[in-house]
C-alpha cells in the first residue's frame, strides 16, 4: 500500500520533492500539499492529483495524510515539525531542523515524549555515494587515524536574500553535518575567519568568503571555506588526511571534451544537480522505512539540533572577530544513541 504524503511548503525544493515523490520514488503518493501562496498551492495541487491545503497544520492533522514532508521557508520549520509529532506522524523535515537553538531542543522534548523517533532532517549528503565511500574507508581504516579535513563550499552566486549569518547557517550547515557523521566524532570548539572580501558580495554588505574552523573530541581539525559568489560553478570539495594516507571526495563524472588544442569538463551548476541522486537515495530511504515501520537512519532531531548548536556558536564567532569559542553539548539522551 502507498504511504500517502502530505509535503507542507512549495518553493524552489518542495516542488522538486513533490516532482521526485511522484516520479522517482516507488510505495508513495503525494496526497495533499499546503502552500501560503495559494495560486501556486493550486496549480501543484491539481497538477500532481493532490488535495491542496492553505494551512499546513490542517494539513498534518487530516486522516488522508500518513506521513509529513516540511519544505517551507526555514522560520516555520520548528512550528510544523512540532504539529506533526503532535498528531504522532512521521515527519521529513528538510534542513535546518529549526532556526533557533531553543527551537530544536523543544523538538527533543516532544520527540521523546511521544515515545519513537519520528523526525528525519534532510541533510542529503550523507546519502551521497561519494561520501559514503569516503565514510566506509575510514572506519576500515584505509587511511589511518584522521588528523585534518580540508574542505570547501563554493555557490555560482547567490540569493539577493543571502546574509552573513546565512552563509553558515544555510550553506555551510551541510559541512557541519557531514563531518560530525563522517568522522564519527562530535565538536568542542569552533572559529570562523574572515580573509580577503570578494568585491562582488562586498558591495551587496555580505560577508563573502568566510572560513569555518572546527575542532572535534579527538582532535581533528576541520577547515571549511564558504563563498557564496565564485563565478565558475557548484564545487564542493573535501579531504580527510590521516596518518597513513589521505582521502578525497570525487568531483561528479562529467564528460571531457577536447577541442582547439583545450581540454574541458563541465562543473555543476547548483546543489540540484550535484546531489540529485543523494536526494533520490535519502527519500527512498525514508519512504520504505516509514512504510515498513522500521527505524529511521537519516539524519536524527539531534543531529539537526547539533548542526543548529554549532551555527550558531560560530556564528557568534564571526560577530566578535573571529575568537575561538567552546562549543558545548549537553549529554546525548539514550533516545538518540
Amino acid at each position: 500500500m502507498e504511504l500517502q504524503i502530505g509535503v507542507v511548503g512549495l518553493g524552489a525544493i518542495g516542488r522538486d520533492h513533490v516532482k521526485r515523490l511522484t516520479e522517482r520514488i516507488t510505495g508513495c503518493k503525494v496526497a495533499a500539499v499546503s502552500e501560503m501562496n495559494e495560486e501556486i498551492g493550486r496549480k501543484v495541487a491539481q497538477q500532481y492529483n493532490a488535495k491542496f491545503y492553505a494551512d499546513g497544520e490542517e494539513l498534518i492533522n487530516s486522516p488522508e495524510v500518513q506521513a509529513v514532508m516540511v519544505t517551507t521557508w526555514d522560520p516555520a520549520h520548528a512550528q510544523y515539525v512540532l504539529a506533526a509529532i503532535r498528531a504522532g506522524k512521521y515527519v521529513f523535515c528538510e534542513k535546518p531542523l529549526a532556526t533557533e537553538v531553543s527551537e530544536c531542543e523543544t523538538i527533543l522534548a516532544e520527540e521523546q515524549k511521544f515515545g519513537k523517533r519520528i523526525v528525519q532532517v534532510g541533510f542529503m549528503r550523507r546519502y551521497d555515494p561519494g561520501y559514503v565511500e569516503m565514510k566506509q574507508a575510514i572506519e576500515d581504516g584505509k587511511i589511518g587515524l584522521p588528523l585534518i579535513v580540508h574542505a570547501c563550499h563554493r555557490n555560482m552566486n547567490h540569493a539577493a536574500t543571502m546574509t552573513s549569518e546565512m552563509s553558515i547557517k544555510n550553506s555551510g550547515v551541510h559541512e557541519i553535518d557531514i563531518f560530525r557523521w563522517l568522522l564519527d566524532d562530535e565538536y568542542v570548539s569552533g572559529q570562523v575567519v574572515l580573509p580577503r572580501q570578494s568585491r562582488i558580495s562586498a558591495g551587496e554588505g555580505l560577508q563573502d568568503p568566510q572560513i569555518m574552523m572546527l575542532r572535534t573530541k579527538k582532535g581533528i581539525c576541520i577547515d571549511v571555506e564558504i563563498s557564496q559568489s565564485s563565478g565558475y560553478g557548484y564545487d564542493i570539495q573535501c579531504e580527510v588526511v590521516g596518518d597513513l594516507g589521505t582521502i578525497r571526495l570525487p568531483d561528479p563524472p562529467t564528460v571531457i571534451t577536447k577541442t582547439d588544442c583545450t581540454r574541458t569538463t563541465a562543473i555543476m551548476p547548483d546543489w540540484q544537480n550535484r546531489f540529485i541522486e543523494a536526494y533520490n537515495i535519502e527519500m527512498q530511504d525514508w519512504v520504505d522505512r516509514v512504510r515498513k515501520g522500521e527505524k529511521l537512519t537519516g539524519a536524527s532531531s539531534w543531529d539537526g539540533y547539533a548542526a543548529c548548536l554549532t551555527a550558531y556558536v560560530l556564528g557568534q564567532c564571526r560577530e566578535e572577530g573571529g575568537t575561538a569559542r567552546e562549543i558545548r553539548f549537553p549529554e546525548k539522551p539514550e533516545f538518540y544513541k
